[in-house]
């Protein structure tokens, strides 16, 4: 049993947070564009972000902020134009847009920290961006997770939202998290934000080192469609309202809350796999057995990632050669003699040999998955061990439909 329980409020849900999500004229649709998360006192901060050579001005400027100081009080969240490939113009309505936000909220511009996402190549629109600030600064509230989840969305069909707590020492310890993404997913990272608060007081290296592992096994270990995006971003804040004793080592409490993080984005990093463009199913591999963890998620993530199994899963077509190919492409050595391949519960390889097994009843539970309950009934799994070592890894994606083509045919048009 996990060392925690689910509750409500998102990013709210620990002490000494608010949050808001406006309308502000920056998506053309006119729904919610402009997310804010604020504590109020200043909060350990730590981020990963997109490996892509191509930035966006806002991932720039966080990395330059978080070497600079490893805290913050607010991340402000624009959606609609990713301000990504625009040059020194948008690196400069970066600086504005954090300049704007801490006159609004009486802080130093070294405590704001900023995402945008949206269309690739497009400037933030200014104008509705100035205007919107003082909107979203009077919208904060400590229920307004929902709001900003909403807010950061662009191709989702739903928000993502999870609220943890546990007890460190005899008091309450919480993380929440939001994010957003279904399209451009694939690890290190895609086009995903995710924003998490946290009230316990944990040192700035070890709440690094602990977001850094977490990301390694959730949102790096997804995918939708094999690309990366420019503006991919994970950003955690701690800012110590829990009133608990200080996590400045590595022992056992530190190793609960990193745990706790680690649910947290997992559960939002399956969101967005499932909410992936056009699927109709979660599909979560597991890879046991391998020499080490690193090594067994990385053919789990070749297995999720691979286009022919992905279009099989669609077609409800047990074809368990797919992954057998797929497992063998990821760079992982293993004896082929020793490879074992499971759908659900259905055994279709052992010991390498292909096994009889009922494809009727196979495909059957491929069509169960895609009507089942979001992130409860609507998950396929694929099991796969490929020898004797102790390595166990997990990866999460979806399944490639007709949609898909036809979403991000028509994106910009």
């Amino acid at each position: 049993m996990a060392d925690w329980q689910k509750i409500t409020g998102g990013v709210t849900a620990p002490r000494g947070y608010q949050a808001a999500g406006i309308t502000a004229g920056l998506k053309p649709s006119g729904l919610p564009d402009l997310a804010l998360i604020f504590s109020e006192v200043e909060a350990i901060a730590a981020g990963v972000f997109t490996t892509s050579q191509v930035k966006a001005a806002c991932v720039e400027y966080c990395r330059q902020r978080l070497q600079a100081k490893p805290s913050a009080r607010a991340i402000l969240c624009n959606a609609g134009q990713a301000n990504a490939a625009t040059g020194n113009q948008g690196y400069l309505d970066t600086l504005e847009s954090s300049l704007a936000i801490a006159h609004a909220l009486n802080i130093s511009s070294e405590s704001v920290l900023l995402a945008s996402t949206g269309v690739i190549g497009q400037r933030i629109k200014m104008d509705a961006l100035r205007s919107g600030i003082p909107k979203v600064v009077a919208a904060l509230s400590a229920t307004g997770s929902d709001a900003a989840a909403g807010a950061i969305i662009t191709t989702d069909l739903v928000t993502k939202s999870i609220a943890l707590e546990t007890i460190v020492g005899d008091r309450p310890v919480r993380i929440g998290g939001i994010a957003k993404g279904s399209g451009m997913i694939h690890p290190n990272m895609a086009t995903m934000l995710a924003f998490v608060t946290c009230d316990a007081v944990v040192s700035p290296a070890l709440w690094q080192q602990m977001l850094a592992r977490a990301a390694d096994r959730s949102f790096n270990s997804i995918t939708v469609d094999g690309d990366t995006s420019t503006n991919d971003s994970l950003i955690a804040l701690a800012n110590g309202q829990s009133r608990t004793p200080a996590i400045i080592e590595w022992g056992a409490e530190a190793e609960k809350l990193e745990a706790m993080l680690t649910a947290v984005c997992q559960h939002l990093a399956k969101a967005i796999a499932r909410d992936g463009e056009g699927a109709t199913c979660l599909i979560e591999v597991e890879v046991t057995g391998a020499h080490d963890e690193l090594s067994a998620r990385q053919i789990a993530k070749t297995i999720a990632g691979s286009s022919l199994v992905k279009s099989a899963i669609f077609g409800r077509d047990p074809n368990w050669g797919r992954i057998a190919a797929a497992a063998g492409r990821a760079g992982v050595p293993f004896e082929q003699e020793n490879l074992q391949i499971k759908l659900g519960n259905f055994l279709m390889l052992e010991n390498g040999q292909p096994l009889q097994f009922d494809r009727a009843a196979a495909s059957a539970y491929l069509k169960k998955a895609s009507v089942g309950a979001y992130l409860q009934q609507d998950t396929v799994l694929i099991s796969v061990n490929v020898g004797n070592g102790y390595g166990v890894g997990k990866a999460w994606g979806c399944d490639l439909s007709y949609d898909y083509v036809k979403i991000n045919a028509e994106y910009t048009t």
